[in-house]
């Protein structure tokens, strides 16, 4: 069976279909590396303690192993002893690896592996599995410790195909958070104010109300803390313990909150919430793996992760906290994702009750259109200032613009430096409509909706264009040489181009490294 996948070319922005054949891993548009990890010495010693406990108590040593990639964690457990393991794994390519590597190894008899999702796994004498077992080895976990999907498949694996009391390893996961304040990582969420030293004065560059109020997208934004240095954040509060998961005892991913008090340690603007997790693998925590960033705990710093990083949450708007004055902190969860609210503690009976927060839905619609690091380059005054120079050099009065770059400010940026007439190729025109009417430009800037290929003299009122800019920067560029694509556009368009255009950028170079990774 052949399936479809649609992909943007990046070389001509368009949308085209290609054929994958049934074993293609749709997980691989968006996976980080996971079978290398560092983790594997303390999973041989959790799971050969885990055996040993239920040897202990006079039992065979059932073991599940959900996820088995590479089938390593079962073979660790065979060779710690385990009677028998059932070793899931729903990546058809993965588990034919799997059948494999166990066989060569030498492990045939003592390791099954299940080409199944762990939810359609069935328990009985004609069943996927003989019996239930009584020790549970997993890594589901992302980041953002739900984002794979744990929660409903811990619930089911509990309920259907593991003993009420089995031995988890992972044992339990807890999750912590802190209060910051972060001009640097609050630019990645909001657009602030753009200053453009024009001939005629200052103007300003603001956002429409809807994007100020706006909590912005759901999803997680995962990065490397321990690159973070300490000057881009002021630490608002102590660490706390947010929840805990223990994953030896029924787990139910049903949506639901938490919630914390904080004491702030210093004033300021509570606008980030940092989060990340630990796990210990053992029940008396013995053996503990942690996500915590450098300054929480120093030999973290010495961890290269790429697939397990820290969280950072963007509250819905930034709210003003006092040193020592009470604050809580709720955290809303559902099966796969997390977000957070700040309160000022007030009455004791309203403090009580519950706080159910919606999760967060961009209404904006440019968090749609912008992803967080495009936010930060748009916030970036230094990159700005360079792009007003640039244009200052070679716009007139008369200097007819197009610019094609996806969400750029540069249409303003030209309009503000005084060109004659300027014009765009935009997506989500229903957000730029709002955005050119917040900074009184409607009538300024002309929006052309058309790709550049299809683009006619109509479309410029039969003028040439004598300034072509881009940034370049296009929603479609997955890497960064596909930002080249503005070189495919700047040819489509050659015809309605003057004899003396001024391109910009006019050249580029791609430079490159080889290196050697562990």
């Amino acid at each position: 069976m052949k399936t479809f996948c649609g992909r943007a070319n990046p070389t001509t922005g368009a949308m085209e279909w290609l054929e994958e054949d049934e074993n293609y891993d749709y997980h691989q548009e968006i996976a980080r590396s996971r079978y290398a990890d560092m983790l594997h010495d303390k999973d041989r010693v959790s799971i050969r303690a885990a055996v040993s406990r239920v040897k202990e108590r006079g039992e065979k040593a059932i073991v599940l192993d959900i996820g088995t990639g590479t089938g390593l964690l079962s073979m660790m457990a065979a060779s710690a002893g385990a009677d028998f393991c059932y070793a899931v794994e729903v990546f058809k390519p993965m588990a034919n690896a799997a059948v494999k590597i166990v066989e060569k190894n030498g492990f045939r008899d003592k390791i099954k592996v299940i080409n199944k999702h762990s939810t359609e796994v069935t328990v009985g004498p004609d069943g996927d599995m003989q019996c239930r077992a009584n020790i549970l080895v997993t890594e589901l976990f992302d980041t953002e410790l739900i984002g794979e999907g744990a929660l409903p498949t811990y619930e089911h694996a509990h309920k259907y195909l593991v003993q009420e009391g089995c031995e988890a390893v992972p044992h339990r996961a807890t999750v912590y958070v802190q209060l910051v304040e972060s001009k640097r990582m609050w630019s990645w969420n909001k657009l602030f104010p753009v200053h453009v030293e024009a001939e005629d004065g200052e103007k300003i560059i603001v956002s429409p109300s809807e994007m100020e109020d706006c909590p912005g997208v759901p999803s997680v934004c995962d990065i490397q803390l321990n690159q973070m240095p300490s000057s881009d954040f002021a630490i608002l509060s102590d660490v706390v313990t947010m929840f805990s998961v223990d994953f030896s005892k029924p787990v139910r991913s049903a949506s639901t909150s938490y919630r914390v008090q904080l004491e702030p340690v210093k004033s300021g603007k509570a606008q980030i919430v940092l989060s990340w997790w630990d796990i210990d693998m053992d029940p008396s925590g013995m053996i503990n793996c942690t996500m915590a960033p450098y300054w929480v705990k120093s030999t973290s710093a010495f961890q290269w992760r790429d697939h397990w990083m820290q969280c950072v949450y963007f509250l819905p708007n930034e709210e003003p906290v006092l040193q020592g004055e009470k604050v809580y902190l709720t955290a809303c969860r559902d099966e796969y994702s997390v977000w957070y609210k700040l309160q000022k503690a007030r009455g004791e009976e309203e403090n009580k009750a519950a706080v159910r927060v919606e999760s967060p839905v961009c209404r904006c619609q440019a968090h749609l259109l912008w992803n967080r690091p495009r936010f930060g380059q748009l916030n970036d005054q230094n990159r700005t200032r360079q792009y007003i120079k640039s244009l200052t050099k070679v716009l007139k009065t008369d200097s007819v613009c197009l610019c094609i770059s996806d969400g750029s400010l540069l249409p303003v940026l030209a309009h503000y430096l005084g060109a004659k007439q300027v014009q765009c190729f935009l997506m989500l025109l229903s957000f730029f409509l709002k955005f050119f009417k917040a900074n009184n430009l409607e009538d300024k800037i002309k929006i052309i909706e058309a790709r550049p290929e299809l683009l006619t003299s109509s479309h410029l009122e039969d003028k040439k264009i004598s300034v072509l800019v881009g940034e370049p920067f296009f929603t479609t560029s997955l890497l960064p040489w596909h930002n080249l694509y503005f070189w495919y556009a700047r040819t489509a368009v050659a015809s309605h181009l003057t004899s003396n255009v001024t391109v910009l950028p006019q050249s580029a170079s791609l430079h490159m490294m080889i290196v050697e990774f562990q």
